[in-house]
């Protein structure tokens, strides 16, 4: 079974993130492909992969996937046993429905906070459009974890697709110094302390491109 996963620059994209960090927690044997992202040649190379020109892309067995909870479902679905979604239909609607949410809104969030993992940058004047969103994402987190005390410091206790979902909003909260309470910081905590996820970090900050529109 041949499984590649192409991605953009690990300091600045934030939809690549999320399947990469589900296949490496959950342990998936894959090809990591990177495309530095816009260069001249980004655009050519990335329509090579996909007709999409971005990233990220999964391809598997000749089977291509593109985008990240698109290749999220498709990984839930060709592995079963890693419970890619929470087991009773009503968490699988609550999690569905917030992976959504994030993978479709958050405009203003991901505009003033851009994923930037080299970084510490002091908390920008958010706009209001922007701070509703902070708002939200927090909203979101403390009901997730308030439903699940006990069973583990993830959304919905286990690691699951929503989590994956989030973890770039998490990279964003702690790069710009978010303010949160203890349960949004315990769930960030988690995230950030995942193996999978300093390797992200440390990949990460020996890159040496840099994108000026990122760079708060």
């Amino acid at each position: 079974m041949s499984t590649v996963l192409v991605i953009g620059n690990k300091n600045y994209s934030s939809w690549s993130l999320r399947p990469w960090l589900f296949m490496k927690v959950h342990g998936i044997p894959f090809e990591e492909r990177r495309i530095a992202l816009y260069r001249e040649e980004s655009r050519e190379r990335l329509l090579d992969v996909s007709g999409s020109g971005r990233v990220p892309v999964l391809i598997r067995d000749g089977v291509t996937v593109w985008d990240s909870l698109a290749i999220l479902e498709t990984l839930a679905e060709l592995e079963p046993s890693l419970a890619g979604w929470p087991s009773t239909p009503t968490e699988r609607a609550w999690a569905r429905a917030i992976s959504a949410e994030m993978h479709s809104g958050f405009g203003a969030l991901r505009s003033q906070l851009p994923m930037n993992c080299r970084r510490t940058i002091a908390t920008p004047a958010l706009s209001d459009d922007a701070q509703q969103d902070v708002d939200r994402v927090r909203e979101i987190w403390r009901a997730c974890r308030r439903a699940h005390p006990g069973i583990g410091p993830f959304l919905f206790g286990n690691f699951t697709i929503a989590d994956a979902m989030y973890a770039p909003v998490v990279c964003r909260f702690e790069t710009y110094g978010v303010r949160t309470g203890p349960l949004e910081r315990e769930f960030m905590d988690a995230i950030l302390g995942l193996p999978a996820m300093r390797a992200w970090y440390d990949d990460a900050r020996r890159e040496t491109e840099v994108l000026p529109q990122f760079e708060v």
